[in-house]
């Protein structure tokens, strides 16, 4: 199975734009096409985003609800939890969190927005997409996993 680990920029996008590209791609995951890979700083980040009073107003969903939401994303997951510690991204040292999640857990591939992670198109092997380039990918049949 493909494994993937998604920035939580992606996720955050998914709950705000149900319609959206980063949506379609969680919807993978909870159909069982794909396996998320995550971290618990990517957790903890997800988190943090979602609680912003600005991302609050536009999903209206309360703190608990947000609680609700990444606790049954745990119960789905692949969770990594060595540290790991890469120091790639100079730019920007704090999404190394998802180059470390995605050596560690054995990622096919790192869904992102981020021109810090895309820009650099892969690393050790992982392919570093867009959610457009990486559903595009999959309907052209061309996804592999390392497996």
């Amino acid at each position: 199975m493909i494994r993937v680990v998604i920035d939580a920029n992606q996720f955050v996008s998914a709950l705000l734009k149900p319609e959206s590209n980063p949506a379609d791609v969680l919807k993978l995951a909870r159909e069982g096409e794909i396996q998320l890979v995550i971290s618990p700083d990517i957790v903890d980040e997800i988190r943090a985003v979602l609680l912003y009073p600005k991302i609050m107003k536009r999903h209206r969903k309360t703190s608990e609800q947000i609680e609700l939401f990444l606790k049954k994303l745990l119960k789905t997951v692949v969770v990594t939890h060595s540290g790991a510690s890469l120091d790639v991204v100079k730019d920007d040292p704090s999404d190394n969190k998802y180059l470390e999640c995605a050596v560690e857990g054995r990622a096919d591939y790192i869904i992102s927005g981020d021109g810090h992670l895309t820009d650099l198109r892969s690393f050790r092997g992982i392919k570093i997409v867009t959610p457009a380039q990486f559903l595009k990918t999959l309907k052209e049949g061309g996804l592999k996993g390392k497996s």
